[in-house]
């Protein structure tokens, strides 16, 4: 059973997707944070840099963003040979000094850096993610089924307009074509609107489109999950998120409730269950360890056998630790909302056979995780290295 239980505060809020009283994700928005992750605007070019084929954009923020050549120019799709063969521009050509770009935020400013920007835009619903100016037409490669595959392809090819790409989510698998075009109808209507106002900008920097928040974005990719309800403590937050239901067309999916009387967040112990991540060290049931090193390259994780003795040989020993430690990282990776390169010190299999199973297992476990995960196996120095995609940056 899947809840969301929503906590406003008078400077941020706070976000945990609970399943049967566990906790598996949890987001913290701040009033003061000023997130601009999504957000389109119409930006102005300030600097070129000819050595790094980029240039600085104002987008009205404290600092000027970053945008490389290669997401000023058209979007192409990577796997057709053709289209990769690209030609060399020189980005004075291309834009200058002055010149308005609308860009999107893809990567938020940090304490060093600018955003990252692109000219690249895209917009997401519940079943698709819309990407104006491309013709580009991709299927998660969480859809496995082929015949699946070409029907959600056909139908999207039925409703798309000329020069407009799409990316087909997960959550549209045996959805019906009803859905998927108003999805996409949707979209479409959301875009028009942006150019509209795109095009009515006089002055620049301007911000054009305002994404989405966390819980916004949580409820949207969770619709199709029979989210049992959403509890909110903040009543403006509540009527926010039914009026957001309806625009979607699910407000009958998930019912809403509001509890202004206590700390919802006392329900599950989510306050002592959130506690935990701080922690560097997390057991596991047998007796064995993980532990879990942040920083700012990679995150590494390590594999030891602890407590647990075996009852065994030592190779069956160590593949019960490193079995209920895959598990439990896969767990961490998802509620910690972890990022970037990850590498896993396993403790060391003999047998390829139970090396394969580990991976299988990590590959399996990692279904569940709505963010996107690639694993690239076990290295020559015998580690496992996989790279996971943030699901949201206001952590």
């Amino acid at each position: 059973m899947l809840e969301i239980i929503v906590s406003k505060k008078k400077e941020s809020k706070q976000i945990a997707l609970v399943e049967n009283g566990k906790l598996i994700e949890i987001y913290e928005e701040n009033n003061s944070d000023n997130k601009n992750e999504g957000n389109i605007y119409m930006g102005v070019v300030k600097d070129i840099i000819p050595g790094m084929q980029a240039a600085f954009l104002n987008i009205g923020t404290d600092k000027n963003s970053f945008i490389h050549l290669k997401d000023i120019l058209p979007q192409e799709d990577q796997k057709n040979e053709k289209s990769s063969k690209k030609v060399e521009q020189n980005i004075k050509k291309v834009v200058k000094p002055n010149d308005k770009i609308l860009v999107q935020v893809k990567k938020d400013s940090n304490a060093k850096k600018g955003a990252r920007v692109s000219a690249h835009l895209s917009l997401v619903g519940r079943l698709t993610v819309l990407m104006p100016n491309t013709n580009i037409i991709t299927i998660s490669q969480k859809i496995e089924n082929e015949d699946e595959k070409q029907r959600l392809l056909e139908i999207a090819r039925g409703v798309l307009p000329e020069n407009t790409g799409i990316v087909i989510r997960t959550a549209a698998y045996k959805r019906s074509k009803t859905e998927i075009e108003n999805d996409i109808n949707f979209l479409l209507a959301k875009w028009k609107k942006i150019k509209e106002d795109a095009d009515k900008c006089e002055s620049a920097p301007q911000l054009i489109y305002k994404n989405p928040g966390i819980t916004e974005k949580l409820i949207i990719d969770l619709a199709d999950e029979k989210i049992e309800k959403i509890i909110f403590d903040d009543k403006k937050e509540y009527e926010h998120i039914s009026k957001m239901l309806k625009e979607y067309g699910i407000e009958n999916s998930t019912k809403l409730e509001l509890n202004e009387k206590s700390n919802i967040f006392d329900l599950y112990e989510i306050q002592k269950q959130k506690e935990k991540l701080e922690a560097r060290k997390i057991w596991l049931n047998c007796g064995g360890f993980i532990t879990i090193d942040q920083t700012e390259a990679l995150t590494a994780i390590d594999v030891n056998t602890g407590k647990y003795m075996g009852s065994s040989n030592l190779e069956d020993t160590v593949y019960k630790v490193n079995y209920e430690a895959t598990i439990e990282i896969a767990k961490q990776l998802r509620l910690r909302d972890i990022g970037g390169i990850i590498i896993i010190d396993y403790i060391d299999m003999q047998k390829q056979e139970n090396k394969d199973k580990i991976e299988k297992l990590l590959k399996q476990e990692l279904k569940n995780d709505r963010a996107k995960t690639q694993v690239e196996g076990f290295t020559g120095l015998d580690l496992m290295e996989l790279t996971r995609k943030h699901i949201c940056s206001h952590k």
